[in-house]
C-alpha cells in the first residue's frame, strides 16, 4: 500500500516533522525526516489531525478573520497586534515599499529568459548594499530589516514580471495592503475587493509552515549570525529547487495538458500505470486533508465562477475524487493554488515567487527567533567511506 501511494504523491513542497516526535533525536531516516531539530513557538504541523497554527492560532481562524499583515505582526511578536499597533505597522510597510533605483536597474539587466526565481535571489541579495542597517541583528534592527524585505518582495517579484516582459514597473501605492497592492502592481488595474480578500488569505495560508526546507536553511545561516539578507537568499534558493517550490506550477501545467474534463480520469489512470507523481496530491506529513487545501478548493471554484470558467476546478475536482476513492490521498496547498493563480490571470512563472511574498514573514520570524536563543547549527553526518587507506605516490598509481 505504502507503494502504492509513494506512486501517487508529488514530491513533498513542505515538509516539517512529523507532529508525534516527542524530542530530539539523533541520525533518523534520509533528510532528517522525523528528526527534531529546533525549539519554536511560531507554528506547529499536526500531520494525523490535519491541523496548523501559527503562535497558538488555527489557521481556519487566521482565514477567516485575520489580514496578511495581521499575521505578519503575530509570527514576529507571538501575540496579535492592538488597532493601534496594525495601523503603525502597516503605515510602515507602506513607508518600505519603495526599491533603491539601483536594484531596479539591476534587474533590467537580467536576460529577459532567466528564472524569476533566479532573479529574486539576486535582486535581494543586492537589497543588503543599500539599508544601512544590515548588519544590525539586534532585535529591534532585524526586525526593521524583516519590515523593509516584507515590504519590498511583492515589489521586486512584479517589477520582475514586467520588466521581464518589456514593461517598466508600477510604483507601489503606500495606502494599500500587501495583497492589494502586489495585484496592482503586477497588472496596473486595481483588484476586485474580493479578489485582494482571496489573494489575501492566500498569503496568511503560506505564511509558514514550521522546519520546511528553506525556512530550515535561513535558520542555519542565521545560526552563522550572517544578517537577514543572507538568511533570506539562502532560503530563496532551498524554496526554488523542485522538491519545495513549483509544485502548484506543475499542477497547472497537468491541468492544462488535460485540457477537458472527460479526459482527467484517463490521464489520472495511465499516470498512476505508468508510477508517475500526480502533482499536488499527498504531504510528507498530513496524513489526512492539509488545511490549507480546505480554502484553496473554495477559492479555485469561487474565482472560476466568477470569471465564467469552472474547467479548471471540476479537471481538480475529478483529480482530486478519483486519487482519494482509488488511494485514500488528499490534495495539499499546491493542487488548488494553481487554478485559483490561473484564475486571477498570474503567469505560471511567478507561483514559485508568490510563495516567497508570503514565506518571507515566516522566515523572518524563525531568522528573529534564532538570533534571540542563537547557537550554531552544527549537525554530525555518519561515515561510510572507506579508513586506513595509505597514500601512494602519483607515479605509482
Amino acid at each position: 500500500m505504502e507503494n502504492a501511494k509513494e506512486a501517487a504523491a508529488a514530491p513533498a513542497t513542505d515538509t516539517p516533522k512529523e507532529a508525534s516526535v516527542p524530542a530530539a533525536t539523533a541520525g533518523g531516516g534520509a533528510g532528517l525526516r522525523g528528526v527534531v531539530a529546533a525549539s519554536s513557538s511560531i507554528g506547529d504541523v499536526n500531520g494525523e489531525q490535519g491541523i496548523l497554527i501559527y503562535q497558538g492560532y488555527n489557521i481556519h481562524d487566521l482565514a477567516a478573520h485575520s489580514t496578511f499583515e495581521e499575521t505578519v505582526y503575530l509570527l514576529w511578536h507571538g501575540r496579535l497586534p492592538t488597532q493601534t499597533e496594525l495601523d503603525a505597522f502597516k503605515r510602515e510597510i507602506g513607508a518600505h515599499y519603495k526599491l533603491p533605483p539601483q536594484v531596479v536597474e539591476l534587474i533590467r539587466a537580467f536576460p529577459r529568459e532567466a528564472e524569476p526565481m533566479d532573479m529574486l535571489r539576486t535582486a535581494v541579495s543586492a537589497l543588503d548594499f543599500y539599508d544601512r542597517e544590515c548588519c544590525d541583528i539586534s532585535r529591534e534592527g532585524a526586525l526593521r530589516t524583516a519590515t523593509r524585505l516584507t515590504a519590498q518582495f511583492p515589489v521586486l517579484v512584479a517589477a520582475i514580471e514586467r520588466i521581464r516582459n518589456g514593461q517598466d514597473p508600477i510604483p507601489a501605492k503606500p495606502e494599500l495592503d500587501i495583497a492589494t497592492n502586489f495585484l496592482y502592481m503586477l497588472k496596473g488595474d486595481m483588484p476586485s475587493e474580493r479578489e485582494a480578500r482571496i489573494f489575501n488569505i492566500c498569503l496568511i495560508l503560506h505564511a509558514d509552515h514550521e522546519l520546511n526546507a528553506s525556512t530550515f536553511t535561513a535558520r542555519v545561516v542565521a545560526g552563522t549570525l550572517a544578517d537577514i539578507y543572507g538568511a533570506v537568499t539562502a532560503a530563496i534558493a532551498a524554496l526554488s529547487g523542485p522538491l519545495h517550490g513549483g509544485a502548484n506550477t506543475n499542477v497547472m501545467k497537468m491541468l492544462l495538458e488535460i485540457g477537458e474534463l472527460d479526459k482527467a480520469e484517463d490521464f489520472v489512470k495511465n499516470a498512476l500505470a505508468q508510477k508517475k507523481k500526480i502533482m499536488g496530491i499527498g504531504h510528507a506529513v498530513y496524513k489526512t486533508e492539509d488545511p490549507r487545501a480546505t480554502h484553496l478548493r473554495r477559492f479555485s471554484q469561487e474565482v472560476g465562477e466568477s470569471k465564467g470558467e469552472t474547467k479548471w476546478y471540476e479537471i481538480s475536482r475529478k483529480i482530486e475524487e478519483y486519487i482519494h476513492r482509488e488511494k485514500g490521498m488528499y490534495p495539499n496547498v499546491d493542487f488548488y493554488s494553481a487554478s485559483t493563480y490561473y484564475m486571477m490571470g498570474i503567469p505560471l512563472e511567478l507561483y514559485t515567487p508568490i510563495f516567497a511574498v508570503s514565506r518571507i514573514s515566516g522566515w523572518t520570524a524563525h531568522v528573529l527567533e534564532q538570533y534571540a536563543n542563537n547557537k550554531l547549527i552544527r549537525p554530525r553526518a555518519e561515515y561510510i567511506g572507506p579508513r586506513d587507506l595509505k597514500y601512494v605516490p602519483i607515479g605509482e598509481r
